[in-house]
């Protein structure tokens, strides 16, 4: 199998997000994706997300008008996804990631232990899980080849905002 048809393996330190600081977003060998500049305790909970430079990449915010946790991605400044809880098992959530047309993708698993799958009909295009590293506050978003990193890693942040929203309500 070439490097291009392995997935791509991702490091997130959920801990640091919960206090609004930054943080970073590495590869699995620890150099730096993206940096995440929380404001989580802003009226909306938003993220943004900076390439290694400095720049501006994507933003996730929390839409106020909603009656599920409903969470706005966007990438180059244009809306590209809305996140947004499912009613669903009162012992497994589900979020659905809304994009333009056909073919959503859908989040399942236990999200607040960080073990969760995100679809595409039948294809399985990312997985989080801790089970992947022994350190409590770090997880691993393993992203198939050919997907949107940048959406699924906004996705997942967005997921995260929701789960912390819930637990302090």
């Amino acid at each position: 199998m070439n490097a291009e048809s392995q997935p791509t393996r991702y490091l997130i330190r959920e801990r640091l997000f919960r206090l609004g600081d930054d943080s970073d977003i590495t590869d699995e060998s620890g150099r730096p994706v993206l940096r995440v500049d929380g404001k989580v305790l802003s009226l909306r909970n938003r993220l943004t997300l900076r390439d290694p430079a400095g720049q501006e990449v994507a933003q996730v915010s929390r839409k106020l008008a909603a009656l599920r946790p409903s969470y706005k991605i966007s990438i180059g400044g244009e809306q590209v996804a809305e996140v947004r809880k499912r009613i669903s098992h009162p012992f497994r959530d589900r979020f659905t990631i809304d994009i333009p047309g056909p073919d959503d993708y859908e989040i399942t698993g236990d999200l607040f232990d960080h073990e969760f799958t995100i679809r595409q009909g039948d294809r399985t295009v990312a997985t989080a899980s801790k089970r992947w590293f022994g350190l409590r506050d770090t997880y691993a978003v393993e992203v198939a080849p050919g997907e949107n990193h940048l959406l699924i890693l906004a996705s997942v942040l967005a997921v995260d905002l929701a789960k912390d929203q819930e637990n302090k309500g």
